[in-house]
């Protein structure tokens, strides 16, 4: 079991990073931490009183998000000792990525992503298109090997969900990019990922950090389904080949 996890800067904690102070919100960044892999069964979260100070809320705030939390079975509160992270907060999250075909994956995001843009467009900061910007250069530093690549993608794709500032939809890119991890994805991205298709996906992604830091919605937009659309005939050639 490891302690409270070390702030990353004081008063600033190491969690995704959303506006607003609210219970809810404060919860939300605490459950993306959790789910995201930053804390795991058995950990001990930080005191009360450093979250309180590092997000400028008050700690009865803090105490109303963890009893969030703990209606969530994400946490379990020990008077005296802590709050500790329970296995609750990973055991569904594993049984879907079992489930889950790289297709169905890839439908999920053709779901999600076309409104995610549209909100990076909207609520992005410069420092955003900033990371944006590092991450499209850790993937064009990638080269062909398809085991890189698929690990600077999956940044790559967080850093778009982060752009939008919407913890909700942070945390469910964090678990999209669990179940990109799993064996059912490994097993087939040395097929997909071929040096030709990696250097299409990389053109396409450059196009979209171009289209989103000219607030260019429309664009980004369509530059995105086309990119889920390859992905997703790729899966398909691989299946039916």
């Amino acid at each position: 079991m490891k302690t409270a996890a070390p702030l990353a800067s004081d008063p600033g904690l190491s969690l995704p990073q959303v506006q607003g102070r609210s219970a809810a919100i404060i919860a939300a960044r605490l459950r993306a931490a959790i789910l995201g892999g930053a804390y795991s069964a058995g950990d001990r979260l930080p005191p009360e009183r450093d979250i309180a100070r590092a997000l400028g809320a008050s700690r009865t705030t803090v105490r109303n998000a963890l009893q969030l939390l703990e209606d969530d079975e994400l946490v379990r509160r020990k008077a005296g000792s802590g709050t500790y992270v329970t296995q609750n907060g990973r055991v569904d999250g594993d049984d879907v990525a079992e489930t889950t075909s790289p297709l169905e994956l890839v439908e999920v995001r053709t779901a999600i992503e076309p409104t995610m843009i549209r909100l990076a467009v909207r609520n992005g900061k410069p420092r955003d298109l900033d990371q944006l910007w590092e991450a499209l250069a850790e993937l064009e530093r990638a080269g062909p090997d398809p085991d890189r690549f698929s690990r600077c993608d999956q940044q790559f794709h967080l850093a778009l969900a982060q752009a939008t500032h919407n913890p909700l939809l942070v945390w469910i890119y964090h678990q999209l990019n669990r179940i990109r991890s799993h064996r059912h994805w490994v097993a087939v991205q040395d097929k997909v990922l071929t040096p030709k298709r990696i250097a299409a996906y990389n053109a396409e992604h450059r196009r979209l950090v171009e289209a989103i830091s000219a607030r260019d919605s429309e664009r980004a937009v369509a530059i995105i389904q086309q990119h889920l659309q390859a992905a997703h005939r790729d899966l398909l050639g691989v299946q039916v080949g």
